[in-house]
């Protein structure tokens, strides 16, 4: 590890200040890098983000559209959910799949992972590709109230671009996908080397 690697914040205390089966909200005491005393605040995440980009047969994608609380606004996302501790991400991206679009796809390949906000949170999120799908009938949570969009992936490239898809994930899976496009590479193995 090189000096630059390592970590320079001290922790001094620590305390929570929140918790649910969620997330939990941790303050800390900190010495920041440059020596002054400050706090931290960090949010835990519980659950794994995952998310699932489908391709279908003729280049479609699938997109879900929810009213999202905490930003007070509508959002058009891929399929999304979220891995508890423990669990495998792909059964759970295979679930999220079934729940929200009403399908499920036998070729997988994980496609990128990542943190979603590191100067607050400890949340990873993981990226699946998804295709040769078999259409079955949604299954959504009660709590959700979900629209489901069928279009092109060029279309999605497009919102992406235009604003029209802001959720952190689905951006970064689209944008992924066209670098990937655009580089000539495949977005899934040939002969079964798929996850």
């Amino acid at each position: 590890m090189t000096e630059e690697q390592e970590n320079p914040w001290h922790i001094l205390s620590q305390r929570s200040v929140y918790d649910n089966p969620w997330i939990g909200v941790t303050e800390y005491n900190v010495i920041n890098p440059s020596g002054g005393k400050g706090i931290y605040g960090k949010v835990h995440f519980k659950n794994i983000a995952i998310g699932v980009l489908v391709i279908d047969a003729e280049q479609h994608t699938y997109l879900i559209g929810q009213y999202r609380f905490v930003i007070d606004a509508y959002s058009w996302e891929i399929p999304e959910g979220g891995c508890p501790a423990g669990s495998d991400p792909l059964e759970s991206a295979k679930r999220e799949l079934l729940e929200e679009a009403g399908l499920e796809a036998s070729q997988w390949r994980e496609l990128l992972r990542m943190h979603l906000s590191n100067s607050v949170s400890d949340e990873l999120a993981i990226v699946y590709l998804a295709a040769d799908l078999v259409q079955k009938t949604p299954q959504p949570e009660d709590t959700e109230q979900l629209a489901i969009k069928r279009l092109p992936l060029q279309e999605a490239f497009a919102m992406v671009e235009n604003g029209g898809i802001t959720d952190a994930i689905s951006v970064a899976a689209f944008q992924k996908a066209a670098l990937m496009l655009e580089r000539g590479l495949p977005l899934f193995f040939p002969n079964g080397k798929n996850q």
